[in-house]
């Protein structure tokens, strides 16, 4: 999740259903608020840590960090280095993880058209949006916190791409690879206020409206593959904090355009190849959260 969470345009909440502990996380998030007033403000720490599921929140919370502090250098360079093998692997998660989600539907019925349409149109709409920037003062870390995670649980949806739409995506890379302890600070607790508030309204949607829910969510997954397609042609440029030029506002073209418009290679054979890894990988991680839970 940790991985995933690092690049603009993939969920880390796409991993955490294809892995099965989708709903094992929001129930125990649920629990988090309960539990500190039952339980934790009483000094039953052990009646707090179980109530809450506490080993299990406590590994995957050291595998996210672990896997954001020590891929976020490596993953930035590969992006820079190699962008279209990389983004078709990410196509190709995505791709399949969409087929995995679809087919947890228990009713496949006509009224699931309209939600599968919308969840579509808003992710195809927010890949669209333009690169903003935010000054990064002490609330806007807590702000992008809040609104980044309610992006990352939601499959489909992508936090770090939602922090680069509001131009913070840099500002919080910035403060990961310099250890700024007190913006990191911030920025978690703005995590953890919005993760407590989205968890319980999906939580509350799966019981209302499992299939439509799914619907939304593999509508978003659908439309978010705009993000990740390796071929883009840059309309416009800005310069980053760094004085470097980057893509200010990208729109999807063909392989084949994209060799007309940039006198580049388009790899379609390893695009393809990658493509078909993040589909493998999918499957692979699909069996053994079957066969292990």
């Amino acid at each position: 999740m940790g991985a995933a969470d690092i690049v603009p345009g993939v969920s880390g909440g796409t991993i955490a259903f294809i892995t099965g502990i989708y709903f094992r996380l929001l129930e125990a998030v649920n629990a988090v608020p309960r539990a500190v007033f039952r339980d934790l403000c009483k000094g039953n720490v052990r009646a707090f840590w179980q109530s809450c599921d506490g080993g299990f929140l406590a590994t995957l919370l050291l595998g996210i960090l672990l896997s954001i502090v020590t891929l976020a250098s490596g993953i930035t360079y590969m992006l820079a280095e190699y962008p279209i093998l990389i983004w078709s692997f990410f196509f190709g998660l995505i791709l399949a993880s969409v087929w995995h989600v679809g087919r947890q539907t228990r009713h496949y019925q006509a009224s699931l058209f309209a939600p599968l349409i919308v969840g579509v149109v808003v992710a195809w709409w927010i890949t669209t949006l333009t690169v903003g920037q935010l000054n990064p003062s002490a609330m806007t870390f807590f702000a992008a916190g809040a609104v980044a995670i309610c992006a990352m649980i939601l499959p489909g949806i992508s936090g770090s791409f939602i922090l680069v739409i509001i131009g913070m995506y840099a500002p919080v890379l910035a403060a990961i690879k310099s250890l700024d302890i007190a913006y990191l600070l911030l920025f978690m607790a703005g995590c953890l206020v919005g993760l407590l508030s989205i968890a319980r309204l999906i939580t509350w949607a799966f019981h209302k409206f499992h299939d439509h829910v799914l619907a939304l969510l593999t509508g978003f997954m659908i439309g978010a593959l705009n993000k990740v397609w390796p071929w883009k042609e840059t309309l416009s440029w800005r310069t980053n904090s760094s004085g470097a030029q980057v893509p200010l506002s990208e729109i999807s073209v063909s392989p084949w355009a994209f060799a007309d418009l940039t006198n580049q290679d388009p790899k379609i054979f390893m695009a393809v190849v990658m493509a078909g890894v993040g589909i493998a990988l999918v499957l692979l991680v699909e069996w053994l959260g079957e066969r292990y839970s």
